[in-house]
């Protein structure tokens, strides 16, 4: 694609976006003025009232980047719309919050609501709008997929529904690929999977070459070295790796985040667990809590609770037999429910509070699964390197059919980039991938190993 094409495109987007902004703001700032604004105990002057609709547009575009609400190019238009929905509910509530907090009494939450349904409409008309305009605007582009070990990374485009982004008419082994460069020539966007260095550097150095777009697959050393810091030394310039180090400052945040949300959410959450577990007990007069044992940080084992949702002789036989899913006898009908809607891993912040987990990691795996997983994949045990954790990187990113390799890629990516902000932002987005049915905690398993249930 030449730089014009690529200025063209970035203008119109931002416009595009823009115009996003301003319809979800517009509902909220009509709503502001014609009630809360003359309710207030201190009531603003005019730029006091701009100022709480630009805060309203600030945690707006903020949700909206986590959300990816504006990925037109490769999201639906069902994911475009949810996103924005999540986006402008989290901003109406909290600055329903901050209206409560310059209040006499609590606020009529009513308008508010109002107006969150007109943003939902319009949320709606703008992403199939700007959705199928973008895709009569801007055709797929010609694409190739040169492979080593990925040879199946042609079909990825198909599966997620990709086409109207990418027409893959070339797929090629990369030796030859590198017979023949010039075959990229007509290309508009190159993606690159599992090749090693040497060989794609020649690639990448081509395409940028002839300004065609390249996406890489990285390889696990690839995902470590993205974690290295620049230093120099000897006049040199030098790239630091090390055991995925975190600062002191960051575990010290990530603990007090961990115990201060975990004890928000037990409070919380207490009367659906205090429902649950009479449900349980009722049931079957069994156990209400299912403990068993996983992997934490250096290899540590602790023992996970979860309600149960099987039968109380579900592992008899002492082996680690994993759940077929919906269609598992093991499971009871109250498992049915609570594991439908996750409720079964409530108890779970008892573990984040006691510290055996963090709220954010690699989600901790039973030692003869995790076993069996480094007989076909050895490096499955740098996941360990991290505390493992409620929810993560490749729970958020990951999809149900997502393969161990590439699991593993993503939390050893989380792993090298510590960060409080990047932590938060895999809390709200698991708030996203709650209510998506693609979303899975579970790793595809080796030979018969099946999801990550009891």
């Amino acid at each position: 694609m030449n730089n014009k094409m690529h200025v063209l495109r970035s203008l119109l987007f931002r416009f595009v976006k823009l115009i996003n902004v301003l319809l979800i703001t517009a509902p909220f700032m009509f709503c502001w003025y014609a009630y809360y604004a003359e309710r207030l105990y201190s009531p603003f002057f005019r730029r006091g009232n701009w100022a709480i609709v630009a805060l309203f547009m600030v945690i707006y575009i903020a949700y909206v980047k986590i959300y990816d609400a504006f990925a037109v190019s490769t999201s639906r238009i069902g994911e475009l719309v949810y996103s924005q929905i999540l986006a402008a509910g989290f901003a109406d509530a909290i600055l329903y919050v901050i209206t409560y907090l310059l209040t006499k009494f609590v606020p009529s939450p009513l308008p508010l609501l109002a107006a969150f349904g007109v943003q939902m409409v319009l949320a709606v008309v703008w992403s199939m709008v700007v959705h199928n305009g973008y895709f009569a605007l801007f055709p797929p582009l010609r694409s190739a997929v040169i492979y080593d070990r990925r040879p199946e990374l042609e079909t990825l485009v198909t599966r997620y529904r990709m086409e109207k982004k990418f027409n893959v008419v070339l797929a090629k082994d990369v030796s030859a690929c590198l017979t023949d460069l010039a075959m990229l020539d007509e290309m508009e966007a190159v993606f690159l999977g599992g090749i090693h260095s040497h060989e794609r550097n020649i690639i990448l150095k081509y395409c940028l070459e002839k300004n065609i777009d390249v996406y890489v697959i990285p390889r696990l050393g690839d995902t470590i070295m993205s974690g290295a810091k620049r230093t120099h030394m000897f006049h040199l310039p030098i790239l630091h790796v090390g055991w995925f180090h975190q600062p002191a400052e960051y575990l010290i945040i990530k603990r007090l985040m961990d115990m201060v949300i975990s004890i928000a959410a037990l409070v919380g959450t207490s009367p659906v667990m205090l429902v649950t577990a009479l449900a349980i007990h009722m049931e079957d007069s069994g156990p209400v809590l299912y403990r068993q044992k996983r992997l934490t940080r250096d290899g540590k084992e602790f023992c996970l609770l979860k309600f149960r949702s099987m039968r109380v002789d579900a592992e008899n036989d002492g082996a680690a037999v994993l759940s077929g899913g919906e269609s598992d006898s093991r499971v009871t009908r109250v498992g049915r429910v609570i594991r439908r809607h996750r409720i079964d891993e409530l108890p779970q912040f008892i573990n984040v509070l006691r510290g055996d987990m963090a709220l954010v990691g690699p989600r901790p795996e039973r030692p003869e699964i995790a076993a069996e997983y480094e007989k076909a994949l050895p490096e499955f045990g740098l996941r360990l390197k991290g505390k493992a954790g409620l929810t993560g990187y490749a729970q958020v990113y990951g999809k149900y059919n997502t393969q161990p390799y590439d699991k593993l890629q993503m939390d050893l990516m989380y792993l090298s980039h510590p960060s409080i902000v990047e932590d938060l932002r895999i809390l709200f987005l698991t708030v996203k991938v709650l209510f998506m049915k693609e979303s899975t905690e579970g790793w595809s398993a080796p030979k018969g190993i099946d999801e990550d249930r009891e």
